[in-house]
Formats: C-alpha cells, sequence, structure tokens
C-alpha cells in the first residue's frame, strides 16, 4: 500500500500572519508618526476590513461600513488611487455618562488602493446596501482576456 506525501510549505502558513502584523504594525507607526513628509496622516480611528476580488470583467472592493450614513461615505479617485472616507458618528440618543463599555469604533476612516494600468477610472461605480460599500472598478476593454477561437483544416 502507497500513501501519498503531502508537501507542507511553511511560509504559506505565515501569510496570514504576516499581514496581520503589517497591518498592527502600519496603524502603530501612523498613531505615533502624526506627520509624515510635511503631510497630516488622513487616518482615522478605525479602518474598515475590506475583501478585494477580480472578474474578467473588472476588480470588485468590498468595504464593511456598519452603522455610516451613505452621504457620509466620499470616494475619490486621483493619479491612480481610489480612496475611500467616511465617518461613523457616535450615536447621541444615550449619554456618555450611562455608558457601561463601549468597544464599536467611531470616527472617520481612510483607506486607499492603487488601482492598475488596465482599469478605466472613468466608468467606476459604488453601491451601498446594509452596510457594505461595493465598488466596481471596470477594465479596459483592451484588458479583457479574448477567447480565440481554434479551427480545424
Amino acid at each position: 500500500m502507497r500513501g501519498e506525501l503531502a508537501v507542507w510549505d511553511p511560509w504559506k502558513e505565515f501569510d496570514s500572519l504576516q499581514r496581520r502584523i503589517n497591518r498592527v504594525f502600519e496603524e502603530t507607526m501612523r498613531a505615533l508618526s502624526p506627520v509624515v513628509g510635511g503631510e497630516e496622516l488622513e487616518r482615522g480611528v478605525w479602518s474598515p476590513a475590506v475583501d478585494i476580488y477580480e472578474t474578467g470583467e473588472s476588480f470588485v472592493i468590498r468595504a464593511d461600513l456598519p452603522g455610516v450614513s451613505k452621504d457620509d461615505i466620499h470616494i475619490e479617485v486621483k493619479d491612480n488611487v481610489l480612496t475611500l472616507r467616511g465617518e461613523k458618528k457616535f450615536e447621541e440618543k444615550v449619554s456618555r455618562d450611562n455608558y457601561i463599555r463601549i468597544e464599536r469604533s467611531y470616527g472617520s476612516f481612510v483607506r486607499s488602493f492603487t488601482l492598475p494600468q488596465n482599469v478605466d477610472p472613468d466608468r467606476i461605480k459604488a453601491h451601498y446596501k446594509d452596510g457594505v460599500l461595493e465598488v466596481t472598478i471596470p477594465k479596459k476593454e483592451e484588458a479583457k482576456p479574448k477567447q480565440i477561437k481554434v479551427e480545424a483544416s
């Protein structure tokens, strides 16, 4: 009886951990260095989680923005960088003195993403529903994969 050997890649296990460490390091450095290169950092108290995926037609960014009003979300494209900016406001229905614990994050946020060269920034669309912002970034026509039919002779 022969069994198959599985090849273990130790670096694969560290990928997720490395991303988390990088994010913590980045947040810490921004908190400790409010001014970089003469510009004030545009970083808020919290940072929404995002998923980014690619289809044949476009790239899609999905950002979790629970409790953020549609009117408090701003999207900008400048110099091939897409920036999501907004604010989650603290509800003043209850006095802060009455709270025992506050764990949810409030305040402004900024997330920026460098766009690939093969996108059409003029056709970007955004949709917000149930606390999730979905930004669709279409690819340029020439960047889409083309099927070539093979003919027999």
